[in-house]
Order: structure tokens, then sequence, then C-alpha cells
């Protein structure tokens, strides 16, 4: 199967969780405490599984697509797309600084469990949703009175994003972990 194809499968999946599924259970921890309510976020997921030799250049048009795909789909007025610019453009040098060896000795795969290996897997996702996750919603939030709000949404929303994303990869690994350029 074409690395395009794949792509747009991959897109097509997570949107579907993420539009279908996700969107419509927002986690709600108001009912014992003052904790905020907040929806779970996987579709960041296709930006950080995109090939390592995707150039820096695509790398922000993709990025804009999938935040505006998700702006359109939940109305948030480009707070998403801003969120996802800011993560493509943080990918490569998160890269460079988990990855033991130079990134052109990986251009031929996309960052994975099987490649990266568990916690330098873990840390590029969880450093990439963290980059998202905190400029949405201090774009939405758009206050320096509620950095506690703030701080406790922020990781909440970030355990619960790569939870889901560990998931998501483990049951989808065989076709992430393919190697495109072989």
């Amino acid at each position: 199967m074409s690395i395009y194809v794949r792509v747009l499968l991959r897109f097509l999946m997570l949107f579907f969780i993420q539009i279908m599924v996700l969107s419509k259970i927002p986690l709600l921890f108001e009912w014992k405490t003052n904790l905020p309510s907040y929806t779970p976020y996987i579709y960041m997921l296709f930006i950080a599984l995109l090939p390592v030799s995707v150039k820096t250049s695509h790398m922000i048009v993709f990025s804009f697509i999938t935040g505006l795909t998700m702006d359109i789909f939940s109305d948030t007025g480009g707070i998403h797309a801003i969120a996802c610019l800011f993560m493509g453009v943080s990918r490569t040098p998160i890269l460079r600084f988990i990855l033991p060896k130079p990134l052109q000795e990986y251009k031929s795969s996309s960052p994975s469990l099987k490649e990266m290996k568990t916690i330098p897997f873990i840390t590029y996702i969880l450093a990439l949703f963290f980059v998202h996750l905190l400029i949405y919603y201090f774009i939405e939030i758009w206050s320096f009175k509620a950095i506690g709000y703030l701080a406790i949404k922020l990781l909440f929303s970030l355990l619960t994003a790569c939870i889901f994303a560990l998931i998501y990869t483990m049951i989808f690994s065989k076709s992430i972990e393919k190697r495109y350029f072989d």
C-alpha cells in the first residue's frame, strides 16, 4: 500500500475516532470535585506519526489542515489549527532531542513503539501533546488568573490523550511500523 493511502487512512481513522466517539464523551469530574471537564483528544497523533522524512514545510501544511479540520467539526474558531501548527513546528526538534541517532537514519520510518522503543516513544508523544494542549488550553482560557485551572486541565488531558494514543498505537502497530521507502 502506498504511503499516501496509509497516511490518508490514518487521518480518516483518527478523525472518525475523535469526532464520532471521543468528542461525544466529555470527561466530567465535577460530580465529586471542582475539577474541570475536558474532551479527550487523539487526532494530534496523526501529526506525531507522520514519517520522519516529511519536510518542515509539508509538516506545517499537514498540521494546519489537521487543526483546521478539527476546528470545522468542533466549531472552535481556529484554536486547534494554531495548536497543531505549534505542534508541527516542534516535532523535528523534539525528535532530534529524543532519538539517539541522527534523523537521517530514521528517514524511512514513522515514529513508533518498535522503531523508537517504549520510553522514547512515550516521551515523544508526551512532549508533542504537551505543546499542543498547552497552546490550545491557553488560548481557550486566555487568562493568567486561571493558572491552576489550566494546569489541572492540561494534566488530565495530557494523561488521557497519551493513554488513548498508546492504545491506538498498540492496536494499529502493524500498519504504523511499516517502512515506507525500503
